[in-house]
């Protein structure tokens, strides 16, 4: 059965959740990166978007502009989510954000920010930002225009927004660091097997 998430989403709604499950979002998700992170945490500057119960998308989206306050999505991948790593747990307890999209593992910071107020670190499959920007209905809103169209903070209404995994959970693991010490065990002991068959090159 598909797991659809209908934002705004309370910590009751997500704690049977794991790492490795798939879900999708319905409802809104804002676009939110590097600047924004920064600006919230360093300069102590309030985020003009209420992110309680909601989504944020690391993500640097290309928009197109009809004029009259009218957008239309036209690409929108995840970034790479380590690079906010050093913000998130902070992010998470100022903003009461409970999804967070992005692409790739995020570390020990994000995982306690997860753990301690119950949300989510999930990763959109990459290469596909623009069947991603199919699933947004609209841009209801957008914010901090003067950073730029990637930094910007686009809010959208999306539609089963996915497919996402989920790669930290509400106990705080995490499916990426849980799998480096499995690929670390199985390439030790292959290490072993084909040391032993071109022992001659050592």
């Amino acid at each position: 059965m598909k797991k659809v998430l209908n934002t705004p989403i309370s910590s009751e709604d997500i704690k049977d959740i794991r790492i490795g499950d798939i879900i999708y979002i319905s409802g809104t998700i804002v676009t939110c990166r590097d600047v924004a992170h920064r600006r919230l945490i360093e300069e102590g500057i309030a985020l003009p978007v209420d992110l309680h119960g909601l989504a944020i998308f690391h993500a640097g989206p290309i928009v197109k502009d009809h004029g009259n306050d009218e957008y239309e999505m036209i690409s929108i991948g995840p970034t790479t989510s380590m690079r906010m790593e050093k913000f998130e747990k902070e992010f998470i307890e100022q903003t009461g954000v409970k999804l967070i999209v992005g692409k790739g593992g995020m570390g020990k910071n994000t995982e306690e920010g997860c753990k301690e107020h119950k949300a989510l670190h999930l990763v959109y499959p990459a290469g596909n930002a623009v069947y991603a920007a199919r699933k947004v209905d609209r841009i209801k809103e957008v914010h901090w225009t003067d950073l730029g169209m990637p930094e910007s903070l686009w809010v959208s209404e999306v539609t089963e927004f996915g497919p996402l995994i989920v790669s930290i959970d509400t106990e705080g693991n995490n499916i990426f660091e849980n799998n480096k010490v499995e690929f670390n065990r199985k390439k030790d002991e292959v290490y072993e097997s084909i040391a032993k068959e071109v022992r001659f090159i050592k």
